[in-house]
């Protein structure tokens, strides 16, 4: 749980503060620090991939993995839960401007925060291999966005980070139950499956390059490490 721990507390920090110094900070600054990660996610994602032992093991996690995930309409059920608690929240808001900005940013930064491969395959290393990288990369992110959207958002978007917590930390321990069934090459092949999902995110959502249903690729996660076990039953 120490990625999740550090997740939840450079949320708090990056916070706390926009909240003081946000208005300092300019647009185009923004943009290149958010331009910085993204790279620097690419060189970490191919380093990830490299820990395979049989690509063609990944090619058919993703491609498997993709089309399941279309098929459930991952992403769209993601986006479309944002959607609806958004929907939900401005019908009921009270009166009050400071609460509806509360729960404003409350809500978008807790849908921000969980969503995506990164806090899932992140929480099931850190979990699984004590390995938490890619939570404090993605702790530098949230810190980042934390402190962009509490300068515009309010306090609210502190709390969010309760929420990460429990969710990233629900992954961490359920990977620690799966430490005797998860063999080191299901592993490698699940880490290296990530590393791909990691450059779609990069390539989507940091570089903003290309648009990518990068949440349709999260049953991938699961198909690589299975794919492996099938392969060790013959």
């Amino acid at each position: 749980m120490t990625g999740t721990i550090l997740n939840t507390a450079t949320i708090i920090l990056g916070g706390l503060l926009g909240l003081k110094f946000g208005k300092l900070l300019s647009d185009k600054a923004r943009e290149t620090i958010i331009i910085g990660l993204g790279l620097f996610t690419i060189g970490i994602s191919v380093s990830m991939f490299l820990e395979t032992n049989n690509s063609l093991i990944v090619l058919g996690g993703i491609l498997i993995g993709g089309l399941l995930g279309e098929k459930l309409g991952i992403e769209d059920r993601i986006n479309n839960l944002g959607e609806i608690l958004e929907a939900k929240f401005s019908k009921n808001q009270s009166s009050s401007q400071a609460r509806k900005d509360f729960m404003c940013g409350f809500l978008a930064s807790s849908i921000l925060f969980c969503t995506g491969p990164m806090a899932i395959l992140g929480a099931i290393q850190d979990g699984l291999v004590g390995d938490f990288q890619l939570l404090a990369i993605k702790s530098v992110m949230d810190g980042f966005a934390a402190f962009a959207m509490a300068s515009t958002l309010g306090i609210g978007v502190l709390f969010s980070g309760l929420i990460v917590f429990i969710y990233q930390g629900f992954f961490s321990l359920l990977a620690v139950q799966l430490q005797g069934i998860m063999t080191p090459a299901m592993v490698a092949e699940l880490t290296a499956t990530g590393g791909l999902l990691l450059i779609g995110l990069a390539i989507s959502s940091l570089l903003e390059i290309k648009p990518i249903r990068v949440g349709n690729f999260l049953p991938s996660l699961v198909i690589s490490p299975l794919i492996v076990f099938l392969l060790s039953l013959f």
